[in-house]
């Protein structure tokens, strides 16, 4: 243990603990910018520096390790000064335009301005050139960065993606992709975890509530919304509730309430998902068994960030994503073939909105693979986060709303649905499913949880034994399923490069793009509550374990569904308007062409002219053989890393000669 004193008061804690952790678990509170508790700690900002008797210069209290008779001071007139001082200068350099800003009233630079109270810089000069960056799941705005690099921290070491970084030096820094490209050309999966971490608006997930109430004052379609089941216990934290508090109804009421002529549930979905996975893994499984063709393992494709990294950097591997797409694409087919056919409407009268934890879904309802007969499945997708603000924006009083169902046939789900949500939860649902069918008997663990997919560990594992199996999947008796699940994107590479050299003892994977699964989206309400996934994981299991059906396979409507309109799980219409093909577009989106780069809004543009392409529109380059496009692409790319290489010597050179100069103009 180190003895140390902070402002007078004597404390004792572990060897290698910070000075700011070290008085925060003491309730000092020390004043904060860019430090973000257990991921990043680099003390770029310096606003939490401390003077430490002894020490010649006053020190980063994020990342100082306190030491045996430390004494420490966070509160003197000569730190209140300084921390003011550093305030005006990044307010200099920064957007001002906190009215109209995504962030007004939570960003934490304005916080810490009220905090430290200052309300203007005294400083004037030069300011940073900037731009908007306007993808169709993630907006950057230049102008409110303030280098704190968190971004950096959630792309390149929890994630792995490594897409954001500092490009150039010095008063031109910039935290961009490579060579300051758009996001949306780039190798990017659209997690949207940068967005959660930047304590500014410099980076949001693309708006899209003005689309959506554009629609919502349209009678001549039929406006129908869905919701994700991570959603339900995360939005009552946008008006005060605590993190994992299950508000299903009031989310039902709220949106009946909006003007939503349908509210559905993307959970009925999910049970449709499990139906086809599960049936499509059955399949596989008996292919190998019996000497067909099958890949294995087979991995789940409900992630849409997920499925844009494979396409990026493993595309030689897209042949072991589940042909299956996502629930709320699922839900957007279904709505606009057999629901729009039962209320006698024509699919392109349909409205689809879906309500997701995630900003890669933005994404994923632009691809062109997600239209049947040439109609997009889903219109729009919102964020939690958006929700709530369209929530408030209506006058609605959340948290005081009746408890609502969501509308039949396609509102009904089981408790298996609802744990989609959880890493690990789809891989449960799956088994509660394919197990009973291929023996007739229930999973055999208590309460039907599997025990080792039930932590947040990066990779989890389990195996499931096939015994006394009903006569028809005899090719499965005595077989050990072996299963894997991870989450965020760090994991699901390690278990490609398994993939890639033949090493995956594996028959069936469960990738979620977002550590900890949807809970922790992209979309979600920004927390400070470290428990907070552990909340909205309990939240789900509730949810899960109140419900009197928790098999998808029992879905009373998704039997119906089956039998009057489908057919078959696995059939020629399930084929056609449930499942789809992936793109391999490489690294460097050097095989497909592809941009996903759109113009900024109405309100950004009036700040900058970023290099975008036509507004809403996907651009997509002209096609030209993979092989020529790929060397044409790395060449130029070469040529551009060539050019900003040497602008930069020539820039440091120029540097030294005007140093040189003046050293040499006073000696004379």
């Amino acid at each position: 243990m180190v003895n140390l004193t902070i402002n007078g008061v004597a404390i004792e804690v572990e060897e290698g603990v910070t000075i700011m952790e070290a008085a925060k678990r003491n309730h000092i509170n020390i004043p904060s910018l860019c430090y973000l508790e257990n991921i990043h700690k680099v003390g770029v900002c310096r606003v939490c520096s401390v003077e430490v008797e002894g020490a010649r210069n006053m020190q980063a209290a994020c990342n100082t390790a306190v030491r045996p008779g430390m004494v420490v001071h966070t509160n003197t007139e000569r730190l209140r000064q300084y921390r003011r001082v550093l305030y005006e200068l990044m307010l200099s350099d920064h957007s001002q335009d906190c009215l109209s800003c995504v962030r007004n009233q939570t960003c934490e630079f304005q916080a810490l301005g009220r905090l430290l109270g200052v309300d203007a810089s005294r400083f004037e000069g030069a300011r940073s050139q900037y731009h908007v960056d306007a993808s169709v799941s993630i907006t950057r705005d230049m102008s409110k960065c303030i280098l704190c690099r968190r971004c950096v921290t959630a792309c390149g070491h929890i994630q792995e993606a490594c897409v954001l970084a500092p490009q150039n030096r010095g008063f031109d820094t910039e935290i961009s992709p490579a060579m300051s490209l758009p996001i949306g050309s780039v190798n990017c999966a659209f997690c949207g975890q940068c967005t959660v971490v930047c304590p500014v608006g410099a980076l949001s997930a693309t708006d899209a509530t003005m689309k959506v109430w554009a629609a919502l004052g349209k009678t001549d379609k039929r406006r129908v919304v869905q919701v994700a089941p991570a959603v339900r216990v995360a939005i009552g934290e946008e008006f005060g509730m605590a993190p994992g508090s299950r508000v299903t109804g009031k989310l039902a009421a709220a949106l009946r309430r909006l003007g939503f002529d349908d509210v559905f549930d993307t959970n009925f979905a999910a049970d449709l998902t499990i139906i086809e996975e599960g049936t499509e893994l059955i399949h596989r499984l008996q292919n190998a068994l019996t000497g067909k063709k099958a890949v294995l393992p087979m991995i789940t494709s409900c992630s849409p960030g997920w499925i844009k990294y494979v396409e990026n950097h493993f595309p030689e591997q897209l042949g072991h994503l589940s042909t299956c797409k996502s629930p709320h694409m699922m839900m957007g087919a279904v709505v606009k073939s057999y629901y729009a056919e039962k209320i006698g409407r024509k699919p392109e009268d349909m409205y689809m909105v879906s309500v997701m934890p995630c900003t890669a879904k933005k994404f994923e309802i632009a691809r062109e693979e997600m239209k049947n007969n040439g109609v997009q499945n889903v219109d729009a997708v919102i964020t939690t986060r958006e929700l709530g603000d369209m929530i408030k924006a209506a006058g609605i009083d959340f948290a005081n709303l009746p408890d609502e169902d969501f509308d039949n046939p396609l509102g009904m789900s089981t408790g298996a649905a609802d744990i989609f949500g959880i890493t690990g939860g789809v891989m449960e649902a799956a088994l509660r499913t394919v197990y009973e069918l291929v023996t007739g008997r229930e999973l055999p663990f208590v309460a039907l949880h599997v025990p080792s997919l039930l932590t947040l560990t990066q990779v989890k594992e389990a195996e499931v034994t096939f015994e006394n199996v009903l006569p028809a999947f005899s090719f499965l008796a005595g077989v050990t399923a072996k299963l894997a699940v991870t989450s965020g994107l760090a994991g699901a590479h390690k278990l490609l490069e398994q993939i890639e050299k033949g090493e995956s003892p594996y028959h069936f994977i469960e990738v979620m793009g977002c550590p900890g699964g949807c809970i922790t989206g992209g979309g979600q309400p920004r927390s400070k509550d470290p428990e907070v996934r552990i909340k909205r994981l309990s939240g789900l299991y509730s949810e899960d374990e109140s419900k009197v059906i928790r098999k998808s396979h029992d879905n009373p409507y998704i039997q119906a569904l089956y039998k009057d309109f489908l057919g078959e799980p696995n059939g020629h219409l399930s084929h056609e308007l449930l499942h789809t093909h992936y793109v391999r577009r490489g690294m460097f989106n050097e095989l497909s062409g592809v941009s996903y780069s759109v113009e900024p809004n109405a309100a950004m543009k009036r700040k900058a002219k970023p290099k975008q392409s036509d507004a809403g529109v996907v651009s997509e380059a002209p096609r030209q053989d993979s092989g020529e496009q790929a060397a044409m692409s790395m060449h130029l790319m070469e040529i551009e890393a060539e050019n900003a290489r040497l602008k930069s010597q020539l820039d440091d050179a120029n540097e030294t000669m005007e140093i040189l100069k003046s050293v040499l103009k006073k000696n004379r």
